[in-house]
């Protein structure tokens, strides 16, 4: 039998949305900043960041009114960061570490810096799902095909022997170009239909 492999986004599938305290928390250490004015520029300036082209230093001086952070303010700020994209959405780890009971292997593939993307990597409750692909890694952002076709390459797969789960229409229909089964998180029961 061919392995099939379960590849599955992280932020926002597996792991919950930051809370809202938390995005509060970090927003305010970018003192002068307006709510919408961070949340433009926080994404605005995190592909390059999630692809490893820039440095949290350089992230974070592209989003602060000052510029460049002192040094314990980019600790500070980059704790923070990391620690608001760990908390698991336990009802949809649950339904995907099931598929491998259906003869799925299980597998990881998140746009994340290499700080969060660390964090991500040490947590216990994510054990089943390994590889883990992090765009900083891959130097490659869902959703460019060249990201995809990186971690085809890593699991040695055929596209038509990967199912892959992620919150954005975009990520998935990228998915789909390359041969990937793309299918759209909606929640828990997206795994428990494969």
């Amino acid at each position: 039998m061919v392995d099939r492999w379960l590849v599955c986004d992280y932020g926002q599938v597996l792991s919950t949305a930051p809370p809202d305290t938390e995005w509060d928390a970090l927003r305010r250490l970018a003192e002068g900043r307006t709510d919408d004015e961070f949340h433009q520029l926080y994404w605005e300036h995190r592909p390059p960041y999630d692809r490893g082209d820039i440095t949290a230093a350089d992230f974070w001086a592209s989003v602060l009114p000052g510029g460049q952070p002192s040094p314990g303010q980019l600790a500070e700020l980059v704790s923070v960061d990391c620690a608001m994209w760990l908390h698991p959405h336990r009802p949809s780890v649950v339904a995907a570490t099931a598929a491998a009971a259906r003869g799925f292997r299980l597998a990881l593939f998140s746009n994340a810096p290499r700080e969060v993307g660390a964090a991500i990597d040490g947590l216990e409750w994510l054990g089943p799902f390994r590889p883990r692909f992090f765009s900083w890694k891959l130097r490659s952002v869902k959703p460019e095909a060249t990201a995809y076709q990186a971690v085809l390459t890593s699991l040695g797969a055929d596209p038509a022997d990967v199912v892959f789960v992620d919150d954005r229409p975009a990520n998935v229909e990228a998915a789909r170009r390359v041969g990937i089964d793309g299918r759209l998180y909606e929640g828990p029961e997206t795994f428990s239909d494969l």
